[in-house]
């Protein structure tokens, strides 16, 4: 059996912190957009920032994985788990936001959420596809 390095998914652990402080940024703390908030809100920067952000999660727990070497399939497989739980830790945190003031749950977000960890798991596949070969 292969030794998992864990310290390897040490950025990825970091990551789920910053994520975890940022939603529970009372929006009183969130630093203001002075005047470019309708442009801002017209190209959805939100949104993006939530797909940045979970798509990053789910990135820096799949590149550990690439090296591994373990069949394509269970790598897939181990992708798979990964994108599925940060769906569903997109999900909670949305939920979490419904404690934090001035926040709330929203599933435009948690859709965005999904997006960004979509879009990871797609690359990241790329990516391991072509190093098995």
């Amino acid at each position: 059996m292969q030794k998992i390095p864990i310290r390897k998914f040490i950025p990825g652990i970091i990551w789920f912190f910053v994520v975890l402080t940022l939603i529970c940024l009372p929006k009183k703390d969130i630093p203001s957009l002075n005047g470019w908030g309708s442009f801002f809100e017209a190209i959805f920067l939100d949104k993006w920032v939530h797909a940045f952000m979970f798509g990053m999660l789910a990135y820096l727990f799949m590149m550990p994985i690439i090296p591994w070497s373990f069949s394509l399939d269970r790598k897939m497989g181990l992708f798979k788990i990964i994108v599925a739980l940060n769906v569903f830790w997109g999900l909670m945190t949305e939920c979490i936001q419904l404690k934090v003031p001035g926040r709330s749950f929203d599933l435009l977000d948690w859709a965005a959420d999904s997006s960004g960890v979509f879009v990871a798991f797609f690359l990241s596949q790329r990516l391991l596809k072509t190093r098995q070969h």
